[in-house]
């Protein structure tokens, strides 16, 4: 009988089945000078990965809220205090591994958003047993959604039927979190430069700043008096905090 125990415990330690733990971390994808991305705008996508062989550990997407504002907008951060509650987003993910094993973790977000989308990454040891948990990983993303709603992708449009020869540009922008610029607010759109660079077959003719309209959306006109194949690029940029957001369409203008 002894013999017997003896032998199946050799062999369990031989597989390594003594030592594997389930351990458990907490990864969150949070948004440059915001809130937290989670269900609102659709989530970001998490992958662990093994980093010496590639192989996925675990991947999801963060689900739940954006976070606190006040927190974490207009609180001041002390070492050891938290930024997220329990309905804060977040991906969870389960480890099954049996020795210290150094991880990449991936994160592509907003994942509904692809014009938009950053791939970031950091990497750590992951010990067996020893779970992070509160806050977590906290990956960083930079950035602005920047969405163009006028003129549409491909649109022919008709000279004359271009009123007064002046063609509206309009563009929807967020923050990476889903969160809301507005003028004043607490992503303030005066502190933001966002224009609508054009061109006509090829070459820029016109550069033109977008002005607030409503929450969140941007608009000029600008004269049209010649058919051809135009480009308009918008783009975003705050200077204080080097966020960044670009959208293209190009669309035709006839006779």
């Amino acid at each position: 009988m002894m013999m017997t125990i003896r032998f199946l415990l050799m062999s369990m330690l031989i597989s390594g089945s003594l030592h594997a733990m389930e351990t458990t971390i907490v990864i969150r994808a949070k948004a440059r000078d915001a809130k937290f991305i989670g269900s609102s705008i659709g989530g970001a996508w998490v992958i662990v990965r093994n980093a010496a062989s590639a192989e996925i550990l675990a991947q999801g997407k963060t689900q739940g809220s954006t976070g606190n504002t006040q927190l974490i907008m207009n609180t001041s951060w002390e070492r050891g205090g938290r930024l997220t509650d329990d309905e804060t987003a977040k991906f969870e993910a389960t480890l099954d591994i049996d020795d210290p094993t150094f991880v990449t973790i991936e994160v592509i977000s907003p994942i509904n958003n692809r014009q938009a989308q950053v791939h970031a990454s950091t990497q750590l040891w992951i010990i067996p047993g020893k779970h992070i948990l509160g806050d977590g990983i906290t990956v960083e993303i930079p950035g602005f959604v920047v969405d163009i709603l006028e003129p549409r992708t491909h649109q022919y449009i008709s000279l004359n039927s271009i009123e007064n020869q002046k063609l509206q540009v309009k563009a929807n922008m967020v923050m990476m979190c889903g969160c809301t610029i507005s003028k004043g607010g607490i992503w303030d759109s005066e502190k933001m430069d966002v224009a609508a660079i054009i061109k006509m077959n090829g070459k820029q003719i016109l550069e033109i700043p977008l002005g607030l309209i409503s929450e969140n959306l941007f608009s000029a006109e600008f004269l049209v008096d010649s058919p051809g194949m135009y480009e308009i690029t918008v783009y975003a940029f705050d200077g204080a905090t080097g966020n960044t957001g670009v959208d293209k369409v190009s669309y035709v203008v006839r006779d």
